[in-house]
């Protein structure tokens, strides 16, 4: 971005993402857990903290080092011949099971298709129009593909934001996957921690896949002490609210129509997606636009007033 755009104003600041720009500050970290390789019991530890934060049984968790890694495997060791997935969505999902050989039926409405394929795959909420699927609609869908032996997949990266939409507490259940992330909600991407909920059988081919120590004893440590700060939770999504809400009114001021989104972004219509993109670049603000797609962006939340600010004065290049 700074060779494409020379003279953009600096730092960059970059809302291409759905991270929380206010991170989980981990503190007190043990420095022996660089030192050695994690145990047992440092691995029961986040998962219990999982757990008790998502109403799961421990034993229908597994803690991977992140969701991504989750998606690319899920595919050998879950046999899916043809697999609905929501479109638009997080594009790995298709990516994952087309590499694997899977027919994909990409659709708006893959729960509709739950009687005729081996596998469907939301996200929810989903990345990147922030469209949600009720726990109604989940668990029909569950129920009729657990009845054929199929599966739903359920994505459930954002769902720390929200999490009367999880089903995290049908964790462990036939036919269903639930995969989660760390990095969003606590604003720490780089750490690599999520969670993968599945039958005994399905979990241990997973795990198999992973390894012995597939997550860092410094990331278990923070993950523990994360998901066991429920007041910091509380706050986060009260001031991700806020911030989501301050930023509509920006975009909405500038003329941009606000159609979607999370608490973590928002998801934009336009009628000229490069032009808006070129114009926030000039300003030095990096926002994400999405490939076949000539009419919608996806901008995230800018972190403080001096971002609000930078992001004022590129909207203005709009007019």
């Amino acid at each position: 971005m700074r060779e494409q755009f020379p003279h953009a104003p600096l730092p960059w600041i970059d809302l291409s993402t759905g991270i929380n720009p206010w991170p989980y500050k981990a503190s007190n970290l043990d420095p022996a857990l660089l030192a050695r390789l994690p145990l047992c019991e440092d691995d029961d530890a986040c998962r219990s903290a999982m757990a008790a934060a998502w109403g799961v049984a421990r034993s229908a968790l597994l803690v991977a080092p992140g969701s991504e890694l989750l998606i690319r495997l899920l595919p050998f060791v879950v046999s899916a011949r043809r697999v609905a997935i929501l479109s638009p969505t997080y594009g790995d999902h298709a990516h994952a099971w087309r590499r694997a050989g899977a027919e994909i039926v990409e659709t708006d409405d893959p729960l509709r298709h739950a009687n005729r394929v081996d596998a469907v795959v939301v996200c929810n909420p989903n990345n990147p129009d922030g469209r949600t699927f009720t726990a109604s609609e989940l668990h029909a869908a569950h129920k009729t593909l657990r009845h054929r032996g199929g599966w739903l997949i359920i994505d459930e990266a954002y769902a720390d934001l929200d999490p009367g939409l999880s089903l995290a507490a049908s964790g462990g259940d036939d036919g269903l996957i639930i995969l989660r992330s760390f990095g969003k909600f606590f604003g720490l991407p780089g750490l690599r921690l999520g969670a993968f909920m599945a039958p005994p059988a399905v979990r241990c081919a997973m795990a198999e896949m992973l390894g012995v120590w597939p997550v860092s004893g410094a990331a278990l440590q923070i993950g523990t002490s994360a998901y066991r700060d429920l007041a910091w939770h509380e706050t986060t999504r009260g001031r991700l609210a806020q911030a989501r809400a301050s930023l509509d009114a920006q975009l909405t001021a500038a003329g941009l129509s606000v159609i979607g989104g999370t608490s973590l972004f928002a998801y934009v219509r336009v009628s000229d997606a490069t032009l808006v993109w070129e114009c926030l670049a000039q300003g030095g603000i990096y926002a994400r636009r999405f490939q076949g797609s000539e009419t919608r962006l996806r901008i995230g939340l800018p972190r403080g007033r001096d971002a609000e600010a930078r992001l004022a004065a590129a909207l203005t290049l709009l007019s």
